[in-house]
């Protein structure tokens, strides 16, 4: 049953964020709930590939269906980590209202499904869609933590975690969008769903592109004035150069 399916995964991400506690207590709350968070996306983007390229059925034509068994297994596990980061961050007041919200609707979104058992085949994709870019933005924070993200290697993060975002979860997700709202077999409250949730992505957007605008200015200052600098070098060189050539030349006179 996906009740006991859910539980069974509330316990086993709960299991997992106290087994991080213990092994490693000197890190702090954050650090090890954070690890839960990349073990859990790296987890259902891999379920949800499956579901959807492999196990089927597309989710593009085949929006409001039935719900298959492994469908309804991944929703499970999705949900038992969702139930357990909104209990995490409500605790510890880590999330502002639109993290939360993003999670509330996450919820409401993957239970609907569940309970009605249709609609899960467009739910894998629309969660495959959201934590694909998950493990990028976990990486980010802890190359942060550990004074290693202004570097090459956060960089590279930063541009293939706007990158993902921008294709997948906005322009693949604006198909998934039309499909979903044009399906005949899709509810009326899912297709609701549909539309907090692509709201939703377009606030991140919004957000990640001022990020992104920001960035790009500072390293294009950072790089100019660096530029600046190589050519002051350059010059004060030349300049020792043609002083010494004078000093000898009066020498050699001499």
């Amino acid at each position: 049953m996906p009740a006991l399916q859910v539980l069974c995964s509330l316990i086993g991400w709960l299991g997992l964020y106290m087994a991080f506690c213990r092994v490693s207590p000197q890190r702090g709350p954050e650090w090890n709930c954070r690890m839960v968070t990349l073990s859990h996306g790296v987890v259902i983007v891999l379920l949800t590939a499956y579901v959807i390229f492999i196990d089927g059925p597309w989710p593009l034509t085949h929006a409001g269906t039935a719900n298959t068994p492994l469908q309804t297994w991944a929703l499970s596990v999705c949900l038992g980590y969702f139930l357990f980061d909104i209990g995490w961050c409500v605790c510890f007041g880590t999330e502002g209202s639109v993290m939360l919200a993003h999670h509330a609707a996450s919820i409401t979104g993957i239970l609907l499904a569940l309970l009605m058992g249709v609609s899960a085949c467009e739910t894998c994709a629309v969660i495959f869609g959201s934590e694909v870019t998950n493990p990028l933005l976990q990486t980010r924070w802890f190359l942060r933590r550990l004074d290693l993200y202004d570097s090459l290697l956060g960089d590279a993060v930063d541009l293939l975690f706007i990158f993902l975002f921008a294709t997948v979860r906005v322009g693949v997700g604006t198909a998934m969008f039309y499909h979903e709202l044009t399906s005949p077999r899709t509810t009326e409250v899912m297709k609701l769903g549909g539309v907090v949730m692509y709201g939703l992505a377009w606030v991140f957007m919004v957000d990640i592109a001022r990020f992104g605008y920001k960035k790009s200015r500072f390293r294009y200052k950072q790089w100019r004035e660096k530029h600046k600098e190589v050519s002051m070098d350059g010059q004060h060189l030349d300049k020792s150069k043609d002083s010494s050539r004078l000093d000898n030349s009066a020498v050699d006179k001499d």
